[in-house]
């Protein structure tokens, strides 16, 4: 008997560029404050003292918010929102049409290797199209420690507009593919998991509700929630190395290697091996729920589009 996700028609680019832009605008209005705050723990130095322990998630958010008000939080949203849509078309856009080249030719099935190798591609994919110059930007504004309350402190970078100008202007295009090749790596990593998590848990969902022609939105939340855990303990280090690249500038003679080396040699010496996953609190926090709202708006959004542009069968849909 044919599953029921191969009696659809195959989804459009438009409409994944549709859902996907209105799931990644979604998620991050919903869980930017949780990144900033990992981005400043990433950053922070604290702990480095004899003594001394790191200062905690509730800490650091804490301390933003006194310092700098709520709307601190929300430093470097505009980098973000304006990558998003971007940034997830080209996810499962890629993700499907690597998963389809991968497909049995007889069958049409894709193997759960496969949808690993179809992630990765699709994690490297958007990671050097989109998120590495993205995420730059948004370091370099999340960094910023200025209070948005005195008028009189004005930061280095006003916006993500301006910021984009002034890396460019004062240290090159290349500025902005800083750590390209780590970011490559951490969401190759991420997404391998996560669509081999969400594809397998999504199958099994389907299996266990044999009466159901689709599975409700809650369950898709659900089943993102647990997808997208995975990444972020698979690969903090070098999401935390990653960030302080990208806050650096570029040293003359220094390579992006050797660079890499020395901030992974002195986290090591001065701040210890647990300085590898500061952040991941926050990270993890920000990246499940992330997940489960982007999957469930992603398959909400373009079921509603398919609906309205009637791009599926009657017949697949009739009870």
């Amino acid at each position: 008997m044919a599953s029921r996700s191969s009696d659809k028609k195959p989804v459009g680019i438009a409409t994944q560029l549709t859902a996907g832009g209105i799931a990644g605008a979604m998620e991050a209005l919903c869980c930017h404050p949780l990144d900033t705050i990992k981005v400043r723990m990433q950053l922070s130095r604290s702990g480095r003292a004899p003594g001394t322990k790191p200062r905690g998630f509730l800490a650091t958010g804490a301390m933003i918010v006194r310092r700098e008000t709520p709307l601190a939080l929300y430093k470097g949203l505009g980098a973000v929102l304006s990558g998003i849509i971007p940034k997830m078309a080209i996810r499962f856009a890629s993700f499907e049409k690597y998963k389809a080249w991968l497909a049995d030719k007889e069958t049409g099935q894709t193997s759960v290797g496969n949808i690993f190798l179809a992630g990765l591609g699709a994690g490297v994919t958007e990671a050097v199209l989109v998120v590495t110059p993205m995420e730059v930007v948004k370091i370099r504004l999340q960094a910023q420690q200025h209070s948005l309350a005195d008028p009189l402190e004005a930061p280095r970078y006003r916006n993500a507009g301006h910021a984009v100008y002034a890396i460019v202007r004062e240290e090159g295009v290349r500025a902005l593919y800083r750590g390209v090749t780590l970011t490559a790596l951490r969401q190759a990593t991420n997404q391998g998991a996560n669509f081999t998590a969400y594809q397998e848990l999504k199958r099994l969902a389907s299996r266990l509700q044999p009466d159901r022609q689709d599975l409700p939105s809650w369950q898709h939340m659900a089943i993102g929630l647990v997808s997208g855990a995975m990444g972020p303990f698979s690969n903090a280090p070098i999401d935390t190395i990653k960030t302080r690249l990208q806050k650096s500038e570029a040293v003359p003679g220094q390579s992006a290697f050797e660079r890499v080396a020395v901030i992974a040699r002195e986290m090591w010496r001065q701040e210890g091996f647990r300085s590898f996953y500061k952040g991941i609190t926050p990270r993890v926090l920000r990246v499940a729920p992330g997940q489960a709202i982007v999957f469930a708006v992603y398959e909400r959004v373009r079921r509603v589009i398919e609906n309205l542009q009637g791009s599926s069968e009657e017949g697949a849909y009739s009870e």
